[in-house]
């Protein structure tokens, strides 16, 4: 059988970036400006922001407020309202996008791939048959439709229509 690779060379503009020594997870929810930082919502416990390295349009994490490094460190409350706000966010990119699936992972450390190993957080990346095409795999090139600016607005009056009962 013969193996396939698939390819992110995209990625390496992250892994080679300067990175600040402060965590960004614990940064960006303080300045209080959540549409510059791409703040989607907040919970009690966590919030939803875009990603901007993003595999496709609608690549959002959930991450808790707190400055844990795994699941284990969560309260129950935490956890709950963790699993809440990722549910919510797969109805809004489902809503949003129609992709034809979602991936919902985390990364536990640097083995496992987490780019930010330091603070959990929860990825949820909506898919299509075919996004993996050969703009991104040859060419290397993403190709994302939707600017952060366009998609922000779009996915935060939804966040914001599906929560504003609470």
């Amino acid at each position: 059988m013969e193996k396939k690779i698939l390819y992110s060379p995209w990625r390496l503009d992250y892994i080679l970036s300067e990175k600040d020594k402060k965590c960004i997870f614990c940064i960006k929810p303080q300045k209080n400006d959540d549409s510059k930082h791409f703040i989607l919502y907040r919970s009690q416990t966590c919030f939803v922001i875009m990603n901007i390295y993003p595999y496709n349009n609608g690549h959002l994490m959930v991450v808790p407020n707190r400055h844990v490094s795994s699941l284990s460190q969560l309260t129950e409350e935490e956890i709950s309202d963790l699993f809440n706000t990722v549910r919510l966010s797969e109805t809004v990119l489902m809503e949003n996008y129609s992709p034809e699936g979602i991936n919902i992972g985390l990364n536990l450390g640097k083995a496992a791939g987490a780019g930010i190993d330091e603070h959990l957080h929860v990825h949820i990346l909506p898919r299509w048959f075919g996004d993996s095409n050969f703009m991104t795999t040859i060419g290397e090139v993403r190709v994302i439709p939707e600017s952060f600016e366009r998609a922000y607005i779009r996915l935060k009056e939804q966040f914001d229509n599906k929560t504003s009962g609470k």
